[in-house]
């Protein structure tokens, strides 16, 4: 049986890679901040093949007991800070979650366990928010624009050093946006698919956003971790950018989730404001900024991925397209918000 380590096992990529493992009949290991933060995980706590840990990923001491008890076979290096806005406030926090809970884990495999194999999630901000090629793959100059960034560059060079240098099995995955159903709440993909089962079940009234003319590749997560698996799983280590190659708008999200629930919008232009109303209704149920004139440029330059070297090399591909995704995402908050009458 092959036993794997996840960081961050709370999160939504935690759950469906824990999802994953398990159905492979891996011992999984998982470590993540605190009990609060695991509920996604609630389906599979009684799972002998299971077993939770909580602790700091930048906790030497909980890294190099899981790291000698274990080997690990696989570790999958999840945890860290996960966008842009916290990075701003506390860079260093940024710096320390996402480069020095690399160090430490890499310097463990490679002191104690070096047969172990390792992947780093990361992310599509190593390419800036204006990338200097669209779409972009794993030869497109990073060019980072925001702490979140930098540090996350940092760690893929980091993997990339310890491959290179100590010959540990290192991977990075180039992550473009993924969703799913156990997205955080504070991600706007999840902010509109549960913003529109309230106004379906006639609980909330309207859904305030910023500029919804920004672009985003947006994939499925549990497509994303298959990804991530095989990477492991292939004769030799490498980085690979994984994405649909498609794009779409958050007002295209927005639409797409109203009409799920067979609500359509009419979009009407007041002030410095998007307005969408019911068409039925007549009502607002949408407000959003229009977009800065003086950010106008922002528009020629698209964060999208080339998933060509994944697909070609490890013969993967993403199933879930754009559409399912935002249904998947609505019908499931429309459930949980009626399991709570």
């Amino acid at each position: 049986m092959k036993t794997a380590f996840i960081t961050g096992i709370g999160g939504q990529d935690g759950y469906f890679l824990t999802k994953l493992l398990l159905s492979k009949n891996y011992f999984v290991c998982g470590l993540d901040k605190s009990s609060s933060n695991i509920g996604n995980l609630e389906p599979f706590v009684n799972n002998k093949k299971l077993k939770i840990f909580f602790g700091d990923i930048c906790d030497k001491n909980i890294i190099n007991k899981l790291v000698n008890k274990y080997k690990f076979d696989e570790i999958y290096h999840l945890a860290g800070q996960t966008s842009i806005h916290p990075s701003l406030k506390n860079p260093d926090l940024a710096y320390r979650d996402n480069i020095d809970s690399v160090i430490h884990l890499l310097e463990e495999v490679r002191k104690h366990s070096p047969k172990t194999k390792f992947f780093l999630a990361t992310s599509a901000e190593l390419f800036g928010d204006k990338p200097l090629t669209v779409p972009q793959n794993e030869k497109t100059p990073f060019f980072p624009r925001n702490p979140y960034g930098f540090s996350k560059l940092a760690a893929f060079r980091l993997v990339k050093y310890y491959r290179e240098n100590y010959k540990i099995f290192s991977c990075s995955g180039i992550l473009f946006n993924h969703e799913s159903e156990v997205r955080g709440e504070q991600f706007v993909t999840r902010k509109i698919s549960m913003g529109v089962a309230k106004i379906y079940a006639g609980k909330q009234k309207q859904i305030i956003l910023g500029d919804i003319s920004a672009k985003r590749d947006w994939g499925y997560a549990g497509d994303y971790v298959e990804a991530m698996w095989k990477m492991l799983q292939y004769k030799k280590p490498d980085d690979y950018v994984i994405a649909t190659g498609k794009s779409h708008s958050v007002k295209d999200f927005v639409d797409e989730a109203f009409n799920c629930v067979g609500i359509k919008l009419l979009w009407i232009k007041r002030g410095k404001f998007l307005l969408a109303k019911n068409s039925k209704t007549k009502e607002v149920i949408v407000k959003a900024d229009l977009p800065d004139k003086n950010n106008n440029m922002r528009k020629k330059f698209l964060l999208v991925g080339d998933s060509s070297k994944v697909r070609k090399v490890l013969k993967w591909k993403p199933k879930i397209d754009f559409k399912k995704i935002v249904k998947i995402m609505v019908t499931a908050d429309i459930k949980i918000l009626s399991n709570k009458k």
